[in-house]
């Protein structure tokens, strides 16, 4: 089963085989964790994602890591769900981002993968659902990862994740 770890701090700069990028369908770059990792990485990573986009909520798609520091490989840009009050299937197709991202971490051969709090920012999806959800889809699907890693942005995101986490392991 695969360990999750909560962490405070800048996802570019984890050590990690893939990094998790909450995208817009357009793959090229956006604001927050999008806009740093696109910024991380370096302009081909845009080029790279235009070659493949667009991607649909709940999907993911992959791409080199173009300028990040090793180890990671690989940048998976998932599009998260825009929160319209809960009744609109957003649920589940958040927990299809963090599937679909095992999946895609899988067939590269990743043993460690970092994830941002996908769809909480301009998406608007309520950071403490978002939490769970997470937490309960990457310990419910099956993967050769062995430590995932959610990176929390600020102090409230961490301390969101990390009450999740907990709460999940009673």
């Amino acid at each position: 089963m695969v360990t999750i770890e909560v962490v405070l701090g800048d996802i570019t700069g984890q050590r990690v085989d893939v990094i998790v990028t909450a995208a817009n369908e357009s793959l090229l770059g956006g604001g927050g964790v999008d806009g740093a990792i696109h910024r991380a990485a370096g302009p081909r990573l845009a080029q790279a994602g235009a070659a493949i986009a667009p991607c649909d909520p709940g999907d993911a798609k992959v791409t080199a890591a173009f300028d990040l520091d090793p180890p990671v490989r690989h940048i998976i840009h998932t599009v998260g769900p825009v929160w319209e009050g809960g009744t609109y299937g957003e649920a589940d197709v958040l927990a299809a981002c963090y599937r679909r991202s095992l999946r895609l971490a899988d067939e590269f051969g990743a043993r460690t993968i970092a994830f941002p709090a996908i769809a909480t920012g301009v998406y608007g999806f309520p950071a403490a659902q978002a939490a769970r959800i997470a937490i309960d889809t990457i310990r419910s699907t099956a993967t050769a990862v062995d430590i995932a890693y959610l990176v929390a942005f600020d102090q409230d995101t961490y301390d969101t994740l990390t009450t999740a986490l907990h709460d999940q392991a009673q």
